[in-house]
Order: C-alpha cells, then structure tokens, then sequence
C-alpha cells in the first residue's frame, strides 16, 4: 500500500480509504472483520460523516461499539468525519452552532478525543465563512480537529474559505471513477468547442487541488455515474470491462483493482475512498494501490469508458 505525508499535515496515510457509510445494520463481527481487512491491507485510513446511518451519527456509534478501540488503538488510525448537512429538509449549515456541536457529537459517539480530519460535507449557499474560520479555530486550539478539508467544493468556494480560514484546507472529496470522470476529461478535449466533454463543470477544480496542495478523495470510485449502479462487469460497459478484465490477468490481481489503480495513477496523489461492506471487495480494491499502470493502459481504460482522446 502507498502512502503519503498529507499536505499541510503530519499525518502519513495511504491512498486507499475506508468509507464506513453502511455499517449501521453490521454485526460487531462483521464490522470487525471489515476494519481488520482494510488494516491487514494496509488502509489505516477511515472515513465518517454525522448523517452516516439510520441516526444522527449512527455508523460514527456503530463503528465504536464494535470495535472499542483502546487510545493506543485509536493512534494507529487517521480518523476523519464531515459535517454540514442537516437530513431533515435536507439543508446545509455551516454556522459555528451546527459544526462544533457536530464534531462534538462525532467524537461522543467514536468514543475519541479527536478527530484526526473534519469536512465540510458539500457546500453551503448560505455559508458565512466568518462563522467556519471561528468553528475551525476553535476546535483546532481545543485540539479536538487536528486538519479540515472540505467535499464536493468548486475552486471559488474554497477560495471563500481560505480568505478567512487560517488553517490549510487539505482535502477536498470529490466523485471519481473511470466512468464518471468530467474533472479528468475537461482538460483533456479542452477548446473542442462542438464536443460536450470539453465544457468545464467544475472550475477546474483538479488543477486547483493539485496547485494549492489539497488532496483529492475520490468518493463511488466504481459508480457507473450520478446513476446508481458500478460500471464492473456492468453489460453497458462492455469494451471497458474487457480492457479491464485483460489488465487484471495481466498484473494478477481481480478487477476491482485496476479500477482503484486507474485513480492512483494519477499524478495528483489521490486517495480512494471504498464505500463497499464487502472485506472481499476492500481486500481486492486495495491490491491496485501497488498496480504500475502505464500511460497507454491508463489512457485506453480511459478511451474505453467512452472519453474522448483528441
């Protein structure tokens, strides 16, 4: 497993995560035995959010209940959670109230002191970046938020923050698989006036990341698109699946590590977050961290998905 010093960190994490978003109905066996898996793989990374769960902080809970992980347990792991969106609407709040007392709940139902990362989960229309620089300074000096970050943020709303936030913005979450790439395949047709691919939907927004040193974490890195469903072994995606298929046997390893590896490969450094209960699927998508796809393979996956390449 690859791992990294987080921009703006301390902290060396690997880039393969673990999103731990369906856990509520687990078994403490089975939540266990997904957390050892993902360790034994090399993920020391997990991922959380408050609106996780059937509750309020239901998966956070769950995840403690099963696993009771003693302080020096918890050291071994980078822990991070997201706040900002209120289900009952649903609406985003991004007001001091809503996100100390958020982090605050996040950490009574993980059973820690700390969250190692906290994330503005999606943007706030109504977001006064004052009130978000006085939560983040105030849970950094109470040392209860050690590094924030932010989800589904455009380059303009983060540049919001950053006017007035003091700590570095170090992550930003963001939808990426081979299929559902618009943040990779802009640039690539850019100035092809008559190909849609070609139209910026983002701002540039992974350009910025890699110029500002934020992280990009890669949520549904096998979702076909804004559609549920994967695109592995996925009928509609026949010519992607046999490149991927062929790639698999050639570096030995299942199929749903070519797709981990197609995100990894990217110069930029970006972490996977694995969304999957399946120890199985988390053991298999972990092996493509250590995959070496060439430029050619990586780019005929991506032709193969149905992007164009000039």
């Amino acid at each position: 497993m690859k791992t990294f010093t987080l921009p703006g960190t301390d902290l060396v994490v690997p880039n393969v995560v673990l999103g731990l978003m369906r856990i509520q109905d687990k078994t403490d066996d089975e939540v266990r035995t997904l957390v050892r898996t993902a360790r034994d793989a090399g993920i020391t990374f997990l991922d959380h959010a408050d609106v996780y769960g059937d509750d309020l902080h239901g998966c956070e809970r769950r995840f403690a209940e099963a696993t009771r992980l003693s302080p020096a347990e918890r050291a071994e792991w980078v822990i991070q959670s997201k706040a900002g969106i209120v289900r009952d609407g649903p609406y985003f709040d991004f007001s001091y109230d809503h996100l100390v007392g958020s982090v605050h709940g996040s950490l009574e139902a993980l059973g820690t002191d700390y969250l190692d990362i906290l994330l503005l989960h999606r943007p706030d229309a109504l977001v006064e970046p004052e009130e978000v620089a006085r939560a983040f300074s105030d849970l950094h000096a109470a040392g209860t938020v050690r590094a924030f970050g932010v989800s589904n943020h455009t380059p303009g709303q983060i540049e919001l923050l950053r006017r007035y936030v003091e700590q570095p913005i170090v992550a930003n979450q963001l939808q990426l698989s081979i299929t559902h790439a618009p943040l990779v395949a802009q640039g690539v047709a850019a100035n092809m006036a008559t190909l849609d691919q070609s139209v910026s939907r983002d701002e540039g927004i992974l350009d910025y990341c890699r110029l500002h040193d934020i992280t990009v974490q890669a949520w549904s890195p096998f979702q076909a698109g804004l559609v549920p469903g994967v695109f592995l072994g996925s009928d509609e995606y026949p010519e992607l699946n046999a490149v991927v298929d062929r790639l698999a046997a050639r570096y030995e390893v299942p199929p749903i590590a070519i797709a981990t590896a197609w995100i990894t490969r990217h110069p930029a450094q970006m972490q996977v977050v694995l969304g999957t209960t399946s120890p199985d699927r988390v053991a298999g998508a972990a092996q493509g961290s250590d995959v070496p796809l060439t430029r050619a393979e990586w780019y005929e996956l991506f032709r193969a998905a149905g992007h164009t390449v000039p």
